[in-house]
């Protein structure tokens, strides 16, 4: 497969319904973004009775799931990656096809996805530990009074309980288009390991990889156990409003997961959200600007063509090292190949879509019409005039004030605003007043100051040295502060958000 041509033949992908696969009489076209005239396959278009199906399936498999000892479950999870060995190639080109992201990336969410699976499976005893509340100890005991006000050691009950976790039920998880197997690793195998039966809700403009993944994934686990659904909103309403699915994890921009609340709030369905980030990298004066350390500023903010959301969107740095700072993160940007995906030279891909190729510019020009300086960088391919994709060179914006757009909306896309500040607890409040509270960093050669300063920012992880996906451990919990989502994902606290606490407890009276 080469750069410029699409797949020998094009992708067309069904429903997965009960272990089967189930075509539509509609289906969605799939673009690539990097040449939008060329169709990449088709995706199927579920209406609400195909969904409502995938809820009956998922329903219908969860009691024989859930039943599974923990350990059972995470072994039949482990071997049913073994079938994603098959294609993997193919899909990899696949998802570069309908994602615009550079084949290198893509090769590295196929791993990661596999690497997810797995350390979930590994946390299957977690689940097999019973908190007990014994009899003994006077802190077990609860003074209660009789039905004639009496008192003394007659009106003492003795109380002895037992906390299990038990599963959910029926899971429905949206994924983005960003990074969609990778995210969904985060949440869909703490949700089977837990015991819950799964409704994937693939994105509109890049399902064709995510349905063939859980396809090969699904052909060792129970029919029922993993469902996929794909289409409009209205086709996939029953996976968020039917009573039966218990709760709903989705990842996207924080306008749409108001409206993922909403769709839930009729059922109180439980969620997980996690939505935009507007993720600060924080330099301090003693920062060694050294070739590792602007690698990773620049790939923290320009990772995926800047579509992360823990990516960097903003850089506050000192006023001292302002320009040192700006002249080494040109330099690094400057040998960017702007291309499409899989071309073997091209470090960035373009934009998924063309509207958000336009929000960015909108910025861009924002900040342009404010005086600020725009410096864009890279070389851009042949190719890119050619096919007219979505593309747009990386750019710094030099020093804009707190209050400008591109500073204060989260860009999602390859541009970079440079803040020069003068008082760090300035900057600290205003990080912590953000609407936002994903994710930060910290940039210094202390050690003591990193942990100083990390301690006092309210977002949900905090990274010293480094950002984004390559800088995340996956045994610790994930997830936002404010307005950047509720739960948490990943480790012992993303399988825990997939199960609810269940109390046995027993009396005993004088």
């Amino acid at each position: 497969m080469t750069a410029t041509a699409g797949p020998e033949a094009q992708v067309r992908t069904g429903l997965l319904i009960g272990g089967q696969t189930v075509e539509t009489p509609e289906s969605t076209p799939v673009h690539d973004p990097a040449a939008p005239d060329r169709v990449v396959g088709y995706a199927a278009a579920a209406t609400p009775e195909h969904t409502r199906r995938a809820v009956d399936a998922a329903q219908g498999a969860w009691q024989d799931w859930s039943r599974r000892d923990p350990q059972d479950r995470a072994g039949i999870l482990t071997e049913s990656l073994g079938a994603l060995d098959a294609d993997h190639d193919e899909r990899t080109d696949l998802l570069v096809l309908e994602n615009g992201k550079v084949r290198a990336e893509a090769a590295v969410e196929m791993g990661v996805f596999a690497q997810r699976c797995r350390l979930a499976a590994g946390l299957a005893d977690e689940l097999r530990r019973v908190r007990r509340h014994s009899w003994a100890g006077h802190a077990d005991m609860v003074s209660t009074t009789g039905a004639e006000g009496g008192g003394g050691d007659e009106s003492v009950a003795r109380f002895s309980s037992e906390v299990s976790l038990m599963p959910l039920g029926v899971v429905t998880i949206i994924i983005p288009f960003n990074w969609p197997l990778a995210i969904l690793a985060a949440s869909l195998p703490y949700a089977l390991v837990a015991g819950n039966t799964v409704i994937v809700k693939a994105p509109p403009t890049t399902p064709l990889s995510v349905v063939r993944t859980l396809e090969r994934l699904a052909e060792r686990l129970p029919a029922g156990v993993l469902n996929v659904v794909t289409g409009g909103n209205e086709g996939v309403a029953p996976a968020l409003e039917d009573p039966r699915v218990r709760r709903i994890v989705f990842t996207g921009s924080t306008n749409a997961g108001r409206k993922i609340m909403a769709a839930a709030a009729g059922n109180i369905t439980r969620v997980t959200l996690e939505l935009g980030g507007n993720d600060p990298a924080v330099l301090l004066d003693d920062v060694d600007l050294n070739d590792v350390t602007i690698t990773r500023l620049v790939e923290g903010g320009f990772m995926t063509t800047g579509q992360v959301c823990m990516g960097i969107k903003r850089v506050y740095a000192p006023r001292s090292r302002f320009d040192e700072l700006v002249a080494r993160m040109s330099e690094s940007l400057d040998r960017y190949r702007i291309g499409h995906g899989l071309a073997p030279e091209s470090t960035m891909g373009p934009l998924n879509s063309g509207k958000q190729r336009d929000y960015v510019r909108e910025l861009l020009d924002d900040a342009r019409a404010n005086g600020r300086e725009v410096r864009e960088f890279g070389t851009v391919g042949d190719e890119v005039n050619e096919a007219g994709g979505h593309f747009l060179r990386p750019a710094l914006v030099l020093d804009p004030a707190p209050d400008e757009r591109i500073v204060n909306e989260e860009q999602f896309g390859p541009v970079l605003p440079i803040i020069a500040y003068d008082d760090l607890d300035e900057v600290v409040e205003t990080i912590n007043n953000d609407w936002s509270g994903l994710c930060s960093s910290v940039w210094t050669a202390d050690d003591a100051r990193a942990a100083d300063l990390a301690g006092r920012l309210r977002t949900g992880t905090t990274w010293v040295n480094d950002a984004n996906a390559v800088a995340q451990d996956d045994r610790a919990p994930f997830g936002g502060f404010r307005q950047s989502g509720m739960g948490r994902e990943l480790g012992v606290d993303g399988l825990i958000e997939m199960t609810e606490a269940h109390t046995v407890t027993y009396t005993r009276r004088p």
